[in-house]
């Protein structure tokens, strides 16, 4: 049951990292910084609890937090975003992995790199653009908090209950496949 819910914490937060790059990296830090006994991070992950990366990681959410709420230069935070936010996800599976099971580093960071690139490529590719051009912009800002919020509550869950990101995985996953089947269906 250990090995289960490390790779779904593991999964829930690689997947938020494709919308934020630095929530979950700072959720991990934080709680491993503060509940050492019940979140003990292994080397070279657990430098993300060190007070000095956490307050970079801080000021990292904060520039990503603004710089995605302004006209334009969030378009562009999204093509900087792409070497990021997978590269964090593939950090936050490995260290989240590492924690509770002894997944391979190669397959955890692997796997983390493909769930957060998946999550920025969809938000980035297909969610922004559609809102952009449906709203004229005027969506990008409640979209980008509303991302932020997901972003941070998936993180949190993710290490506190990972059942629940597991349920929302597999709901989500589920109707992607039934809406693909549907697409189909009607391009027949």
């Amino acid at each position: 049951m250990e090995l289960l819910l490390g790779i779904f914490s593991a999964f829930g937060l690689s997947a938020s990292a494709g919308l934020n790059a630095y929530i979950p990296l700072f959720t991990i830090g934080i709680i491993a910084h503060f509940f050492p006994q019940a979140f003990k991070l292994s080397s070279p992950f657990d430098l993300l609890a060190n007070p000095w990366v956490l307050i970079l990681l801080g000021v990292l959410i904060i520039i990503e937090f603004l710089a995605d709420k302004i006209p334009a230069v969030n378009h562009i935070n999204d093509i900087i975003q792409t070497f990021i936010r997978p590269t964090a996800g593939a950090i936050a599976f490995a260290a989240a992995a590492r924690v509770l099971t002894d997944v391979s580093p190669f397959v955890s960071l692997v796997c983390g790199l493909l769930v957060a690139g998946s999550v920025h490529a969809a938000k980035a590719g297909v969610v922004r653009p559609a809102v952009t051009a449906t709203t004229g912009g005027a969506g990008n800002v409640p979209v980008s908090i509303l991302e932020d919020i997901v972003s941070t509550i998936t993180s949190i869950l993710a290490i506190v209950l990972p059942v629940v990101i597991a349920s929302v995985l597999v709901i989500a996953t589920s109707l992607f496949v039934y809406w693909l089947w549907r697409r189909a269906k009607a391009g027949v």
